[in-house]
């Protein structure tokens, strides 16, 4: 048997584990299983791989996109320069290298809805999913603030302190937090609704309702929106090439 995987905690739904089992189906991959690994603390990722000598690389989801990088044996340049990552493959001398699949997923998913007028953005966030949104978007030449409880850079923005006259500075405005995944669906990040118009553009990494309460703010003031579903589809089969490669 093979044997994939993620790991986070809590993990109470798994886009990843419905995906890659109907993957398996599909393709007849009858001796292939993803399983959730959901553990307390990461530093119990090298006692999940010694016990399951039949796993061949997992996906890594909050809250250990970062912290899981120094438990790796190797890491991928662009995973490197981004900071985090969400994708591990463990080779043939049962060494775990670690990819940034989430950075793929976001350039592909979002690319088409930028024209030119997103010259600036704003990141609803700061864990490791909004590293790879930085990442992409500094590619794209599109200069990066973020909006933190706990400001600690010059481009960091306390969300006490934006108003609807910031958030018209901020064309694109992209939420990194869990804020309104299911089951907490009448959640939302704290920003002024009110500034918004139609000429910005709201993406929300959740997928899960597939039209967030931020999203649905964003709508009912004009605004272009867009879930993390794409993102999440995309950046999974870019896992399974490196599991294959």
């Amino acid at each position: 048997m093979k044997l994939f995987g993620l790991v986070g905690h809590p993990l109470t739904h798994s886009f990843s584990a419905k995906y890659f089992s109907e993957k398996f189906q599909e393709l007849g991959l009858s001796d292939y299983e993803y399983r959730n690994f959901d553990i307390p603390d990461i530093s119990l990722i090298r006692e999940i791989c010694e016990a399951h000598p039949e796993l061949k690389g997992f996906n890594v989801t909050i809250p250990y996109k970062e912290s899981i990088i120094p438990f790796l044996d190797g890491i991928d340049p662009e995973a490197q320069l981004i900071g985090a990552v969400n994708c591990v493959h463990i080779n043939d001398d049962r060494q775990l290298i670690g990819y940034n699949t989430d950075s793929y997923g976001f350039y592909h998913s979002i690319k088409p809805f930028l024209e030119n007028k997103n010259e600036r953005a704003l990141i609803l966030g700061t864990g490791g999913s909004s590293k790879a949104v930085a990442y992409v978007l500094k590619k794209l030449g599109i200069k990066v603030f973020y909006a933190s409880r706990n400001p600690s850079a010059t481009n960091h923005v306390a969300y006490s302190e934006i108003n609807a006259e910031t958030i018209g500075y901020f064309p694109l405005i992209i939420n990194c937090t869990p804020l309104g995944t299911f089951p907490n669906i009448n959640e939302c990040p704290d920003i002024p609704y009110e500034g918004l118009n139609a000429s910005h553009f709201l993406y929300d990494l959740t997928y899960n309702p597939s039209e967030s309460l931020f999203l649905q703010k964003g709508k009912e003031k004009g605004a272009l929106t867009s879930n993390g579903l794409l993102m999440l589809q995309l950046q999974a089969e870019k896992s399974w090439k490196i599991w294959h490669q």
